[in-house]
């Protein structure tokens, strides 16, 4: 690939995508020019929007949004999206879920990519003005093609990732809230511990020493999401990282991260990536051979 390249979906198979990343990498970055509506698609990557030139419009989930230049919007993965047709040049970074997923250690990033997210000017300069820094410091990398780049891009996306939770948590500790901050952590590492076993919200606020209404109000407000949600949002990621093995069956994968109903799992999965377990796998088995 030579710097500048703009082609932006190369393998689509119905609104799945199969990202096209070089050789033994798991990030792929675009500096897109082209005027073209991209169609309604989902990919099991992390997708990041910055607009350079001229504002770019992104319906995500049903919701339309427009970037002005030097926004950036995160949309996670398994999110149906499509890219209306604008003039203009922005930044798209495309990096493969499992990066994330895939460390026990970065639970608290998990609420960073569970829903579509934008930095903004409402959002403040500072934060705007550091993230905007970060995808550059990535744009300047990730075209190096030096021995150490990949290691320096994967670090430079986990401190991107970590300003905007900062910015999250910030939001959250001026609401007064910051009292259940330590609270939140312990029941987040114990949900990271436990994901695949029988956990319920009640048991969740004995925990943290709350009553259930009480303590569901005060999660959502620091994940951004319902606890189910979370919840299921972990154990799918798990399940994905299962399937991608040879000899995994989708039975296995959801006894192993704690659904106890084959219909639920099925049903949970395709609401969050919009295809089946099975035609998950099939679409990755599909993606190696091409």
């Amino acid at each position: 690939m030579t710097k500048g390249e703009r082609t932006l979906i190369a393998h689509l198979n119905g609104e799945f995508e199969t990202v096209d990343y070089l050789e033994n990498k798991s990030i792929r970055l675009y500096d897109n020019v082209e005027d073209e509506e991209y169609p309604p698609h989902w990919h099991n990557a992390i997708e990041m929007i910055m607009p350079l030139n001229n504002t770019y419009t992104v319906i995500c989930s049903g919701r339309e949004y427009t970037l002005k230049e030097r926004d950036i919007m995160l949309i996670p993965a398994g999110k149906i999206h499509n890219l209306k047709a604008n003039p203009g040049r922005r930044l798209i970074l495309l990096c493969d879920n499992r990066l994330i997923e895939g460390v026990p250690a970065l639970p608290e990033l998990r609420a960073v990519i569970a829903d579509p997210f934008v930095i903004s000017e409402e959002s403040g300069a500072d934060i705007r003005r550091s993230i905007g820094h970060i995808m550059e410091e990535i744009y300047t990398l990730y075209f190096e093609f030096g021995v150490l780049s990949d290691i320096y891009v994967y670090m430079k996306l986990l401190s991107l990732l970590t300003h905007i939770r900062e910015y999250q948590l910030s939001k959250f500790r001026m609401d007064d809230s910051e009292k259940y901050s330590d609270t939140i952590h312990r029941v987040f590492g114990y949900i990271e511990q436990n994901y695949m076993n029988d956990i319920s919200l009640e048991s969740l606020a004995d925990i943290a020493g709350y009553s259930a209404c009480h303590f569901s109000r005060i999660f959502k407000k620091y994940s951004g999401t319902t606890f189910i949600s979370f919840l299921n949002n972990r154990r799918v990621s798990a399940a994905e990282l299962l399937l991608l093995e040879e000899n995994a069956s989708v039975t296995d994968a959801a006894a192993r991260v704690g659904f106890s109903s084959l219909t639920t799992f099925n049903r949970v999965f395709k609401d969050i990536n919009g295809c089946t377990p099975s035609e998950f796998k099939k679409l990755y088995r599909t993606a190696k051979l091409q």
